[in-house]
């Protein structure tokens, strides 16, 4: 359904056609997925897919209807739409879809996979016997071909990608074994753990759209952006912009590393790990040398009884870095760094911008636990539009990424028809940004950055409505962030002045005690730095209960 973006009055217009997307109160258990990862009781919904039917339903529609008809108040996206809380359910979804779309084939995924390895294979087989000095004399024309080549084999890379993540979700086959056979060698190739992330992979689908309990690209909260760039929360309607060279900075960091941040420091990932029943997130956090990653047994983003998958993960990771180093004392790591890690690096580049761009976008809600259930969170998504490029080389995966989070086990191949049966569903709830094809997408990648930096309520939201999010920023791009009364204000500069005149007297004490070690100065600057985030965080929520009394 057409819309169109649109800001405040006094910021730049920017139109795009837009189909907007829903979300549903139904249902809190990835139901479609039987054949998923298994999920942490402590990461996933009330309701999971063991114990929750399609058929017993009615009572928790019901709950969501009752909690429909209260007064949510005015809810706008960043882009200045107005946003409404859907109204279908899971059961609606499952219905629309032709059941022929579940259907799984072997033999036809298995053909996808060998038709990519043929790719990878004949493109090095020509540009290694071809793009030589024989042929091409000219060595600036040679650099130019392989770096052709490098984007060429990361795209087919990519392609493999993808065919491993359907093998994760048991969309590649009904056998879970050859999913799982296929899926640890393709994934392993790319250096990816496959057993871990996809355990990982499945708590995300089950949380989607969850400020605490969501696996990736989980935005921060107004406090914490605030604190992230040294700034107290009412400060951030006043800030001028960022610059767009900070903004470059932060994305081609963001394409280069994001993902090897992500399975090693759990980088974007929720940073709850205290809720962990068996008490493995004990006073952990995200971070390098924490524990807390995609290889650790004892990571608290799983249970005891997935070590054993782990170490199998971990296992496939060692041979192929095991087998590249091989390759590098026989061939030169030169060589190497062309014909695999370059091309590697590019498979991270699409890996994280094709994730980034369906979980981030200015019309997206996020919703705090109170307000979040499965059918909202797997609405929070969006799809875009790759061209030849994504329908046939990625798979389709940038273009049906809202069906493939209300069923994550219907083969790519499906997934075109399906999505066109549940948009009637969804309705105008329903979206998509495709303007642009590749361009657009590419595009995309530079408007999220500059749109959204954390998430808040809607400055007119009432009750409930407080509890869904959406993304804001203070480079004055589309609607803008909540201001602070003068009261708040007063509030958060009485908790800073209690906290800054506490820092004073503990550094008196240190001058008096004469000169501290290294050690100690780093301990008290780390103790004081925590207290500012509690500050601040206090500071934030009090702001907050303010808000909730008064309307």
């Amino acid at each position: 359904m057409p819309s169109t973006r649109s800001t405040t009055s006094g910021i730049a217009q920017e139109k795009t056609p837009m189909r907007r997307t829903t979300t549903s109160a139904t249902v809190e258990s990835d139901v479609s997925a039987p054949g998923t990862a298994v999920q942490s009781p402590m990461d996933s919904p009330r309701h999971s897919a063991s114990s929750t039917s399609l058929s017993s339903l009615s009572s928790v529609d019901a709950a969501a209807e009752k909690k429909s008809n209260e007064s949510v108040g005015k809810l706008v996206d960043t882009y200045g739409n107005t946003f409404e809380i859907p109204d279908f359910t899971i059961k609606d979804i499952h219905d629309a879809i032709p059941k022929h779309c579940f259907e799984r084939s072997a033999i036809r995924s298995l053909s996808y996979v060998a038709r990519d390895m043929v790719l990878l294979a004949t493109t090095f087989y020509v540009f290694h016997n071809y793009v030589t000095p024989e042929y091409i004399p000219s060595k600036p024309a040679r650099a130019g071909l392989w770096a052709i080549y490098t984007v060429l084999q990361g795209l087919f890379g990519t392609g493999i990608w993808v065919l491993a993540h359907e093998c994760g979700h048991q969309a590649f086959s009904p056998s879970k074994t050859i999913n799982n056979t296929v899926g640890w060698i393709l994934h392993s190739s790319l250096l990816v753990p496959y057993f871990s992330w996809q355990m990982s992979h499945s708590k995300h689908h089950k949380a989607t759209g969850h400020i605490e309990r969501d696996m990736v690209f989980v935005p921060r909260t107004r406090e914490e952006h605030a604190s992230r760039i040294g700034r107290m929360v009412h400060e951030l309607s006043e800030l001028t912009e960022e610059t767009p060279i900070a903004t470059l900075i932060h994305l081609v960091g963001q394409q280069l590393i994001g993902w090897p941040l992500y399975i090693i420091t759990n980088k974007t990932g929720h940073n709850y790990h205290e809720r962990q029943r068996e008490g493995r997130g004990k006073g952990k956090k995200n971070g390098l040398f924490t524990g807390v990653n995609h290889f650790n047994p004892s990571s608290p983003l799983y249970e005891n009884k997935d070590a054993g998958k782990v170490l199998l993960s971990d296992l496939g990771v060692g041979l192929v870095i095991a087998g590249l180093v091989y390759l590098c004392q026989t061939f030169g790591t030169q060589n190497m760094l062309v014909w695999y890690f370059i091309p590697y690096l590019w498979v991270n580049h699409w890996l994280v911008a094709i994730t980034f761009l369906q979980h981030t976008d200015p019309s997206l809600p996020h919703y705090t636990a109170e307000e979040w259930n499965f059918v909202r969170g797997a609405a929070a998504t969006i799809d875009r539009e790759f061209g030849f490029v994504g329908r046939h080389l990625l798979h389709g995966i940038i273009e049906t990424h809202v069906l493939h989070h209300y069923v994550s086990t219907i083969p790519f191949y499906n997934a075109d028809e399906a999505t066109d049966a549940i948009k009637k569903v969804m309705g105008k709830h329903y979206r998509s940004d495709t303007a642009g094809g590749p361009a657009g997408f590419l595009k995309s990648l530079w408007t999220s950055s500059r749109m959204c930096q954390w998430v808040e309520p809607s400055a007119e939201a009432e009750g409930s409505g407080k509890g869904v999010l959406f993304f804001r920023n203070h480079n004055k791009i589309g609607t803008p962030p909540i201001k602070m009364s003068a009261q708040k204000i007063r509030l958060c500069n009485d908790l800073l002045g209690m906290h800054k005149g506490k820092n004073q007297m503990n550094g008196s004490r240190e001058r008096r005690g004469g000169q501290s070690s290294l050690k100690r100065v780093r301990n008290q600057r780390s103790t004081n730095m925590n207290e500012s985030h509690m500050t601040v965080f206090r500071a934030f929520r009090t702001w907050s209960s303010c808000t909730r009394a008064s309307t």
